[in-house]
């Protein structure tokens, strides 16, 4: 795609962007104002008791980061402005239905004005708490599409997932979805009865948090490991694409499967990394000496895809994908 379609195209649009403060999602939001400053709105969901401390942490944990310097540079004494007028922080949650908008006028207000949904929100724990990996990954997935199909305007759904849904399957997996298809026997509703059962019963024991959150880890992992998948993080997120084919309706439906995403190669700049995240622990720890081996085959190719180009594939699939209501297949996947 040339540059100038991606700029025509995002103009004007309205776009509501979950998991906000997360790594991938700071680098989309750089590159669409970057891109296309006169993109129209962009609401980013962000964790917090209320909209203040949305914004609060929309300029302390995004908009101040190193990341936006060339956008600031850019911009002068102007990038306050363009902050204001093009990006909009709401405290939301999507483990609750409606994404735990509690302001009523802009639920509404986004209700109405909502062109494009991009779900980045995850949680990316291998070993994150089953009911905690289930509410975001599966059933989260769920409640931002249930949010999107009330938006009167929306036009597609830009969902991120992970390459490695297939589990533990052997050969070549291609990107057609049949490897997940070939598992829909999972009750999906049935594992969320079972973490909440399990939860229920470790909470009457009056036993300590921490002992609670160890158990519910380690079930996770059980029921990750029975249905063949290697943990309960690509296990949620395989569930959540499930619920996501199945209840879409007719709302289009964009699937993105990066691998293992790690810094930016060139845009807005090399080399930048938020924490020690994925692959890093490995290579922070070789470069300490701390690990002195690590298993694995030398003529395999390295799955890590930098993190600008994961946002670019974003960008194009919006560009491509955007107001294909006419199209019949169920889902695409890129």
């Amino acid at each position: 795609m040339e540059l100038n379609n991606a700029v025509k195209f995002l103009q004007g649009k309205t776009i509501l962007i979950t998991g906000a403060t997360g790594f991938l999602a700071k680098v989309f939001v750089e590159k669409i104002l970057r891109l296309q400053p006169n993109v129209n709105k962009l609401y980013l969901l962000v964790r917090a008791s209320n909209n203040k401390s949305a914004t609060q942490r929309l300029y302390d944990e995004i908009i101040s980061t190193e990341l936006f310097k060339i956008l600031r540079n850019n911009w002068g004494s102007k990038f306050d402005d363009l902050i204001s007028s093009r990006v909009k922080a709401v405290a939301g949650d999507i483990s609750f239905e409606n994404l735990g908008l509690n302001d009523s006028e802009l639920r509404e207000e986004m209700l109405k004005k909502i062109q494009i949904i991009v779900n980045v929100a995850a949680s990316t724990n291998f070993g994150e708490r089953y009911d905690d990996a289930l509410g975001i990954n599966t059933f989260g997935a769920l409640n931002v599409l249930n949010f999107g199909k009330k938006c009167d305007e929306v036009k597609l759904f830009l969902h991120i997932s992970t390459a490695y849904v297939g589990g533990e399957e052997t050969g070549i997996i291609l990107e057609k979805g049949e490897n997940l298809k070939r598992r829909n026997d999972i009750n999906i509703f049935e594992e969320k009865r079972l973490a909440e059962e399990l939860l229920s019963q470790l909470q009457n024991q009056c036993i300590p948090d921490t002992a609670i959150t160890s158990s519910m880890k380690e079930f996770g992992l059980e029921r990750a490991k029975m249905n063949g998948w290697p943990n309960t993080y690509v296990f949620t997120k395989a569930m959540g694409e499930m619920l996501l084919g199945k209840f879409k309706g007719d709302l289009p439906l964009v699937i993105i499967r990066p691998t293992i995403i790690a810094s930016t190669y060139k845009q807005p700049f090399p080399g930048w990394i938020e924490g020690v995240r994925t692959m890093d622990v490995v290579l922070v720890n070789y470069g300490k000496g701390k690990l002195t081996c690590f298993p694995g085959n030398l003529n395999s190719a390295l799955d890590v895809i930098p993190v600008d180009m994961v946002v670019n594939a974003m960008v194009v699939a919006m560009e491509v994908h955007y107001a294909q209501h006419q199209y019949s297949s169920s889902m695409t996947e890129i």
